[in-house]
């Protein structure tokens, strides 16, 4: 059994929590009131902002769930109503919150639909699908290069195929110069042997 002294810290402990969850609820609140305001990149960093809040007011909750287990049973009940209401204050942000980041058109600003009605999203299409066009003809390129250097690899690979041929050629050529001058050198001997006779 807790010691009364603990009971007093899981006490004061609890209401240091609640206070605390106060003032992030507050800001919360005030936070998620702006973000309907904003559009674009301002209401995406909002959005992650309040998302940071609402993480600390999760923190905050999860403290208090452990804290509430070491105040007295004869207050407990009010403390367990008071806590439920905070949970119940947690989720109605959560899912405000959540609205508010789905909301596309927020979100991405004016500029964003799938329906182009505008001169402004025409001209975005417009100029999406020329850029789209452009990709595709410098793609053709590369694959043009590509294949034009695969070529030539392939001419320059027969090349040395046939400079190898022609130096083995040359080098049998050279042997059979050097052996023909052998039998040159033989016979000039013997032609010279047999003028002496």
């Amino acid at each position: 059994m807790a010691s009364p002294s603990d009971v007093d810290n899981g006490s004061e402990l609890f209401s240091s929590y609640e206070a605390e969850l106060k003032l992030v609820q507050a800001d919360l609140n005030q936070k998620l009131d702006q973000i309907p305001e904003l559009a674009g990149e301002p209401r995406k960093s909002a959005v992650r902002l309040a998302e940071r809040v609402l993480e600390e007011a999760h923190e905050l909750l999860d403290q208090m769930r452990i804290e509430k287990q070491n105040i007295p049973s004869s207050i407990r009940s009010k403390i367990n109503q008071r806590f439920r209401n905070y949970e119940s204050d947690i989720d109605k942000f959560e899912r405000k919150l959540k609205s508010l980041a789905d909301d596309r058109k927020a979100l991405f600003g004016n500029r964003y639909t799938d329906d182009p009605t505008t001169d402004d999203q025409l001209e975005q299409r417009q100029q999406l699908l020329s850029g789209t066009d452009r990709l595709d003809r410098s793609s053709q390129r590369l694959r043009d290069s590509q294949r034009i250097a695969n070529d030539t690899e392939d001419i320059g690979r027969g090349t040395l195929a046939d400079l190898q041929l022609q130096r083995e050629q040359i080098q049998h050529t050279r042997v059979t110069l050097l052996e023909s001058e052998g039998y040159v050198d033989r016979s000039v001997k013997t032609l010279r042997g047999m003028a002496r006779r």
